[in-house]
């Protein structure tokens, strides 16, 4: 590895971030880096090292590349909450970005959609990066029971949180990507989608991208599952994908 990991006062206390190439204080564009749900602890699905990814990218594209471990995740503080990520995810962006060249910001599952909700918020963000977007969170806001025992299994929340678990899956509702999508107002957009995911399905994927214009790429990524995350095409098209943006 050629970064390193560093922590941050977060708005729910410790916030932990890997990041690669470049110092904080140099010039050059930044590029966040949102995690999905993974679906167990540590060595579960979706507990593959973002470190790795931003590695590559920083070497290959000479970026600054931050790995976001939002509430929740991987000795950041707090219990995971839609809401919460996104506040993380700014409050990072407000403590790394400085004077810097430019922001991107990239995720994976919801965390594409924490990425998404990012741009529509804040115009510093130029472009976002997709990879296996959930075309719909309302499917899981509508079953609070489900998900926050699949996050109570990964240790994304504490024992007795949330205390209204309706609302706090409701918060999913505000990260719906094709809200997102139309507030982005013509930004660069890429969807990389495996065509094999079982959790996301290529239709979704193609009409998100759609949605976006001419502005959006769609990639799929041939026999790919659901974890990008752990695929090197993945990640070479994002690599791809930044030197046009740059």
């Amino acid at each position: 590895m050629s970064g390193r990991w560093s922590e941050t006062n977060g708005p729910a206390g410790t916030l932990r971030f890997y990041a690669s190439g470049g110092s904080r204080e140099g010039s050059g564009p930044l590029l966040l880096l949102c995690p999905e749900l993974p679906t167990e602890g540590a060595g579960g699905e979706g507990a593959f090292p973002y470190e790795s990814v931003a590695d590559r990218v920083a070497q290959e594209s000479g970026w600054r590349v931050v790995a976001a471990m939002l509430r929740g995740l991987d000795g950041s503080e707090g219990s995971f909450s839609a809401s919460g990520w996104l506040t993380d995810a700014r409050a990072l962006i407000d403590a790394e970005l400085g004077t810097r060249d430019g922001l991107w910001a990239a995720g994976f599952g919801i965390g594409g959609a924490v990425a998404l909700a990012l741009a529509a918020s804040d115009l510093r963000v130029r472009g976002v990066a997709c990879f296996s977007l959930p075309g719909a969170l309302a499917a899981l806001a509508a079953d609070p029971s489900t998900l926050a025992d699949r996050c109570r299994a990964a240790g994304l929340i504490d024992q007795g949180f949330p205390e209204d678990p309706k609302a706090w899956a409701a918060e999913l509702v505000d990260l719906e990507p094709a809200r997102s999508v139309i507030k982005m107002e013509g930004r660069p957009l890429l969807v990389v989608q495996g065509s094999m995911d079982d959790v996301v399905s290529s239709e979704r994927a193609a009409a998100l991208a759609g949605a976006a214009g001419s502005r959006a790429e769609l990639r799929m990524v041939l026999g790919a599952g659901h974890w990008l995350q752990a695929d090197p095409r993945a990640t070479a098209t994002l690599i791809g994908w930044l030197e046009r943006q740059a």
